[in-house]
């Protein structure tokens, strides 16, 4: 007794073969005339409430449409509150949280490594920078600029910049391809 008692109390829902089983089944035959009768008054009774509902729904989604359109929300201003609303909600399950943590977590290793090559490609400059070969090619650069300065400009006792020179020599080439007066050797070195 206590196990049909236990059956009959299950708060679980039906399967789908139970819903096969009470859907075929023909109650019409155990159901009395008078028992037919007061569940199609009955049907009746809740087919009038279903559409008197759908009546009462319909007018209050018209009012709702006339507030908003009233408070100036429109279909634009909707969709950003929901898609920040949803975008929230993503942004609090534990999913998005794990794949956050995950993609910051190889951010973090991913700049911790171009760190370290961008430190060991400064070290090789550093290193050819104070190779025999480069000081050979900077000596060199400078043995140069030295010779155009006292060349174009004479002996400038201010030193000069690289810039200054360079454009010294323009302006003197310049003068010399344009015509202009033509100086004399003297004149020259006097600058």
């Amino acid at each position: 007794m206590e196990a049909q008692a236990q059956g009959l109390l299950e708060s679980e829902p039906l399967q789908g073969r139970d819903e096969d089983a009470i859907a075929s089944a023909d109650f019409s035959s155990m159901l009395s005339e008078e028992e037919k009768e007061e569940l199609k008054a009955e049907l009746v009774q809740l087919e009038d409430e279903i559409a008197t509902l759908r009546q009462v729904l319909s007018a209050k989604e018209r009012h709702l449409v006339e507030i908003k359109q009233k408070l100036g929300m429109n279909l634009m201003n909707e969709l950003k509150q929901n898609f920040s609303r949803s975008w929230h909600d993503m942004q609090t399950t534990t999913a998005y949280k794990k794949t956050h943590e995950t993609l910051s977590h190889a951010g973090q290793k991913a700049t911790a490594a171009f760190s370290n090559v961008g430190t060991a490609i400064s070290k090789k400059f550093g290193d050819m920078r104070n190779s025999p070969t480069f000081k050979s090619f900077e000596e060199r650069v400078e043995t140069t600029v030295t010779s155009l300065k006292t060349k174009v400009g004479g002996t400038n006792h201010g030193g000069g910049s690289f810039e200054e020179v360079l454009s010294s020599t323009a302006h003197a080439s310049s003068q010399n391809a344009s015509g202009g007066p033509r100086q004399t050797k003297d004149e020259e070195l006097q600058c």
